[in-house]
């Protein structure tokens, strides 16, 4: 008698010889014709796989609407692609070859570097390598024979991986298909001919664990799917998002500007991009003003010790410029015989003082609050800035607007009681999505973010972190959505609530966060008097509806193509004169757009016209108003709408209420 355990924690038994795919049919014919794979243990088998008998045996079927699914078999078809690349080049070296969001990567190193050009002959050898069928088939070594594989194949990678990076594991896995084999933990598809449509994207470069000092490799992205119609949809939405890149956007229309010798991630804001980053900073204050909301203001660095107290540093260490040391104690250091790492270390253990730029704005807003006795009828007390902040990315990682080293947060900081909690959560869900519907940018998920409970990483008390997650849970339920509740995704102080947008080609981003913390309060030693005339911790909690200034904007001209709408365009009308005999009608056209408050401009040069409509219809201008001698006489203007087109003639005073009303909506 066989006993079967299913995910839904139901029992079915069998008194003879079942297979996977049998027992996926005795469940359902539509689940055996949507069968990819059992898995069994955690560990995946073939459908056509017996079960053991007598046993009981916990089976999950797997189908191509299980998330797992998709990430396992691009998984797999890594190692199809690392295995065809050794085949087309000679002298691979293989670093890491993980599945990510939208397909997958493996990073190389070859005798002689891969190009584009070698793209067609790796796929060909990847799909002989899939219509052969040869199954990956996993292969457990104890750690001495483990290292001893991977230097009889002289991947010298995959050594010092085995030597330094899982020191503590007593036996590794490996997966073999054919002459292929790779150290890996899995699982994979136990078919090739799991693997769908596949296709290889581009080349990047990359560092030997990240790390900038060690070798240089070669990461090949490629992405897989389990049908050719997924995949073309998913390159089609490639191409538009190049059409739709900010830093190629951005530029175009003058938007930001980055420069070397300024810094890489550091953005300087050009007029019309300042323009763009004020009307979205007046937007949300107006609702700041509402909520009741105080705005404070904080320097841009702080003291080492104040990082050190909120835990910022070293948490986030790796992710934070080095610390400034006062230049007159460096000099005296530096004359007694100190090195710089010296004088690091030094810092590091608080034997120095140093000053540190800042990285969040969370302990200034704490210092503020904790500058005057506070009473439980002072309480919410709600602090925000668009605070600047700074971050050490990798120059590898960093990417236009959307990964940067110094960027604007729309921070706030609200400092309640337990009982004000729920309300003043509400207020913030409400603040983001009044953010979002005003974007239309109403597609969007819910993630609550947790603690990994076999993490060191989460500081305080369990029982503060348990109450803390509760009233995450209980407010991203308010919201009326579905939401996923994700262990490890918390911040070292506390949960959060993300919001994962969908922009306008299906694209995921998270903007938008909201975190409860019951710990930096209590690091600080925060206390407000209550109407007991004793002592309480105030709860508080961190909000940011935009995030980034720098991320979200970038996001925009992505979702809206550079085609912002009327109230955030930078510049919303522009007049073309048909010839040099309209430029006084035109002149007087655009003083009266102007007079009634609109953003305009005129195209009064002695170009044709048809060139005139294509510089605006790049420059993403929403309307054009083409004059000429008849629209003089008449006291028209010839209006043509970016998005739909010409839209005929109308008294001027007619096309400035349509915009005026156009801009208010």
């Amino acid at each position: 008698m066989t006993s079967v355990k299913l995910p839904d924690g139901s029992v079915k038994t069998f008194d003879k010889p079942m297979t996977v795919k049998k027992v996926a049919k005795s469940i359902g014919s539509g689940l055996a014709k949507a069968a990819l794979w059992g898995e069994i243990d955690l560990q995946p088998v073939p459908l056509s796989y017996t079960l053991p008998t007598d046993a009981e045996v916990n089976l999950k079927i797997i189908t191509k609407t299980d998330p797992v699914s998709l990430e396992t078999m691009r998984h797999s078809c890594a190692h199809v692609m690392a295995r065809a690349v050794m085949r087309v080049k000679k002298g691979v070296q293989l670093a890491f070859g993980p599945s990510i969001d939208d397909g997958f990567y493996y990073d190389i190193k070859c005798d002689t570097p891969l190009t584009e050009d070698d793209f067609p002959a790796i796929e060909k050898e990847m799909a002989k390598i899939i219509k052969m069928d040869e199954p990956f088939e996993r292969v457990v070594q104890p750690r001495v024979q483990a290292v001893q594989v991977c230097k009889d194949l002289k991947q010298e990678f995959k050594v010092e991986h085995i030597e330094t990076g899982l020191v503590d594991d007593e036996t590794l896995s490996f997966y073999q298909q054919g002459e292929f084999i790779d150290l890996c933990r899995g699982p994979h598809v136990p078919s090739p001919k799991s693997i769908g449509a596949f296709k290889l994207l581009s080349i990047a470069g990359a560092y030997w664990k990240g790390d900038q000092d060690r070798e240089q490799l070669q990461r090949l992205y490629a992405t897989a799917f389990f049908t050719q119609e997924e995949l073309d949809a998913h390159l089609e939405q490639l191409e538009e998002a190049k059409r739709r890149d900010h830093r190629v956007l951005g530029k175009r229309l003058g938007l930001f500007h980055i420069d070397d010798m300024v810094g890489q991630g550091l953005i300087l804001w050009t007029p019309k991009g300042a323009f763009v980053r004020q009307k979205l900073q007046d937007f949300i204050s107006q609702h700041l003003v509402r909520q009741g909301y105080d705005q404070v203001f904080t320097p841009h660095i702080g003291k080492l010790d104040l990082y050190k107290t909120s835990g910022h540093f070293p948490y986030y260490q790796e992710s934070q410029y080095p610390a400034i040391v006062d230049r007159d104690l460096m000099n005296k250091l530096s004359n007694e015989g100190c090195s710089c790492s010296q004088l690091s270390n030094m810092m590091k253990e608080g034997e120095i003082e140093g000053y540190l730029l800042k990285p969040m704005n969370c302990p200034h807003h704490i210092k503020i609050f904790g500058s005057e006795q506070r009473s439980y009828r002072d309480l919410p007390i709600r602090l925000s800035e668009f605070g600047t902040v700074y971050r050490w990315e990798q120059s590898g990682e960093i990417g236009g607007l959307t990964r940067v080293r110094g960027f604007t947060q729309d921070d706030a900081h609200l400092f309640v009681t337990q009982d004000q909690l729920a309300d003043e959560l509400a207020g913030c869900l409400d603040l983001v999505k009044i953010v979002f519907e005003k974007m239309g940018m109403t597609d969007y998920h819910v993630r609550v973010g947790l603690r990994d409970p076999d993490s060191s990483k989460y500081v305080g008390d369990p029982n503060n972190w348990d109450l803390a997650e509760e009233a995450c849970r209980n407010a991203a339920e308010t919201l009326g959505k579905p939401f996923s509740q994700d262990p490890g995704e918390a911040a070292f102080y506390g949960p959060k609530i993300d919001f994962v947008v969908k922009d306008c080609i299906g694209r995921k981003w998270q903007l938008g966060t909201v975190q409860v913390d019951y710990n930096l309060p209590e690091r600080f030693g925060l206390e407000y008097v209550g109407a007991d005339n004793a002592s309480h911790r105030p709860i508080m909690i961190h909000r940011a509806p935009f995030g980034s200034m720098e991320r979200f904007i970038g996001v925009l001209i992505e979702h809206f193509g550079g085609s912002f709408p009327m109230w955030l365009a930078p510049e919303q009308v522009r007049v073309l004169t048909v010839s040099e005999k309209s430029e006084a009608y035109g002149q007087q056209v655009h003083d009266q757009l102007k007079a009634a408050g609109l953003r305009v401009t005129g195209d009064f040069r002695s170009e044709k016209l048809g060139a005139k409509i294509r510089d605006g219809q790049m420059a993403r201008i929403p309307y054009m108003l083409v004059v000429g001698p008849r629209d003089a006489d008449a006291g028209t203007v010839s209006v043509r709408s970016l998005t739909d087109g010409d839209q005929g003639a109308m008294p001027i005073t007619d096309a400035i209420a349509r915009f005026q009303e156009e801009e208010q909506a």
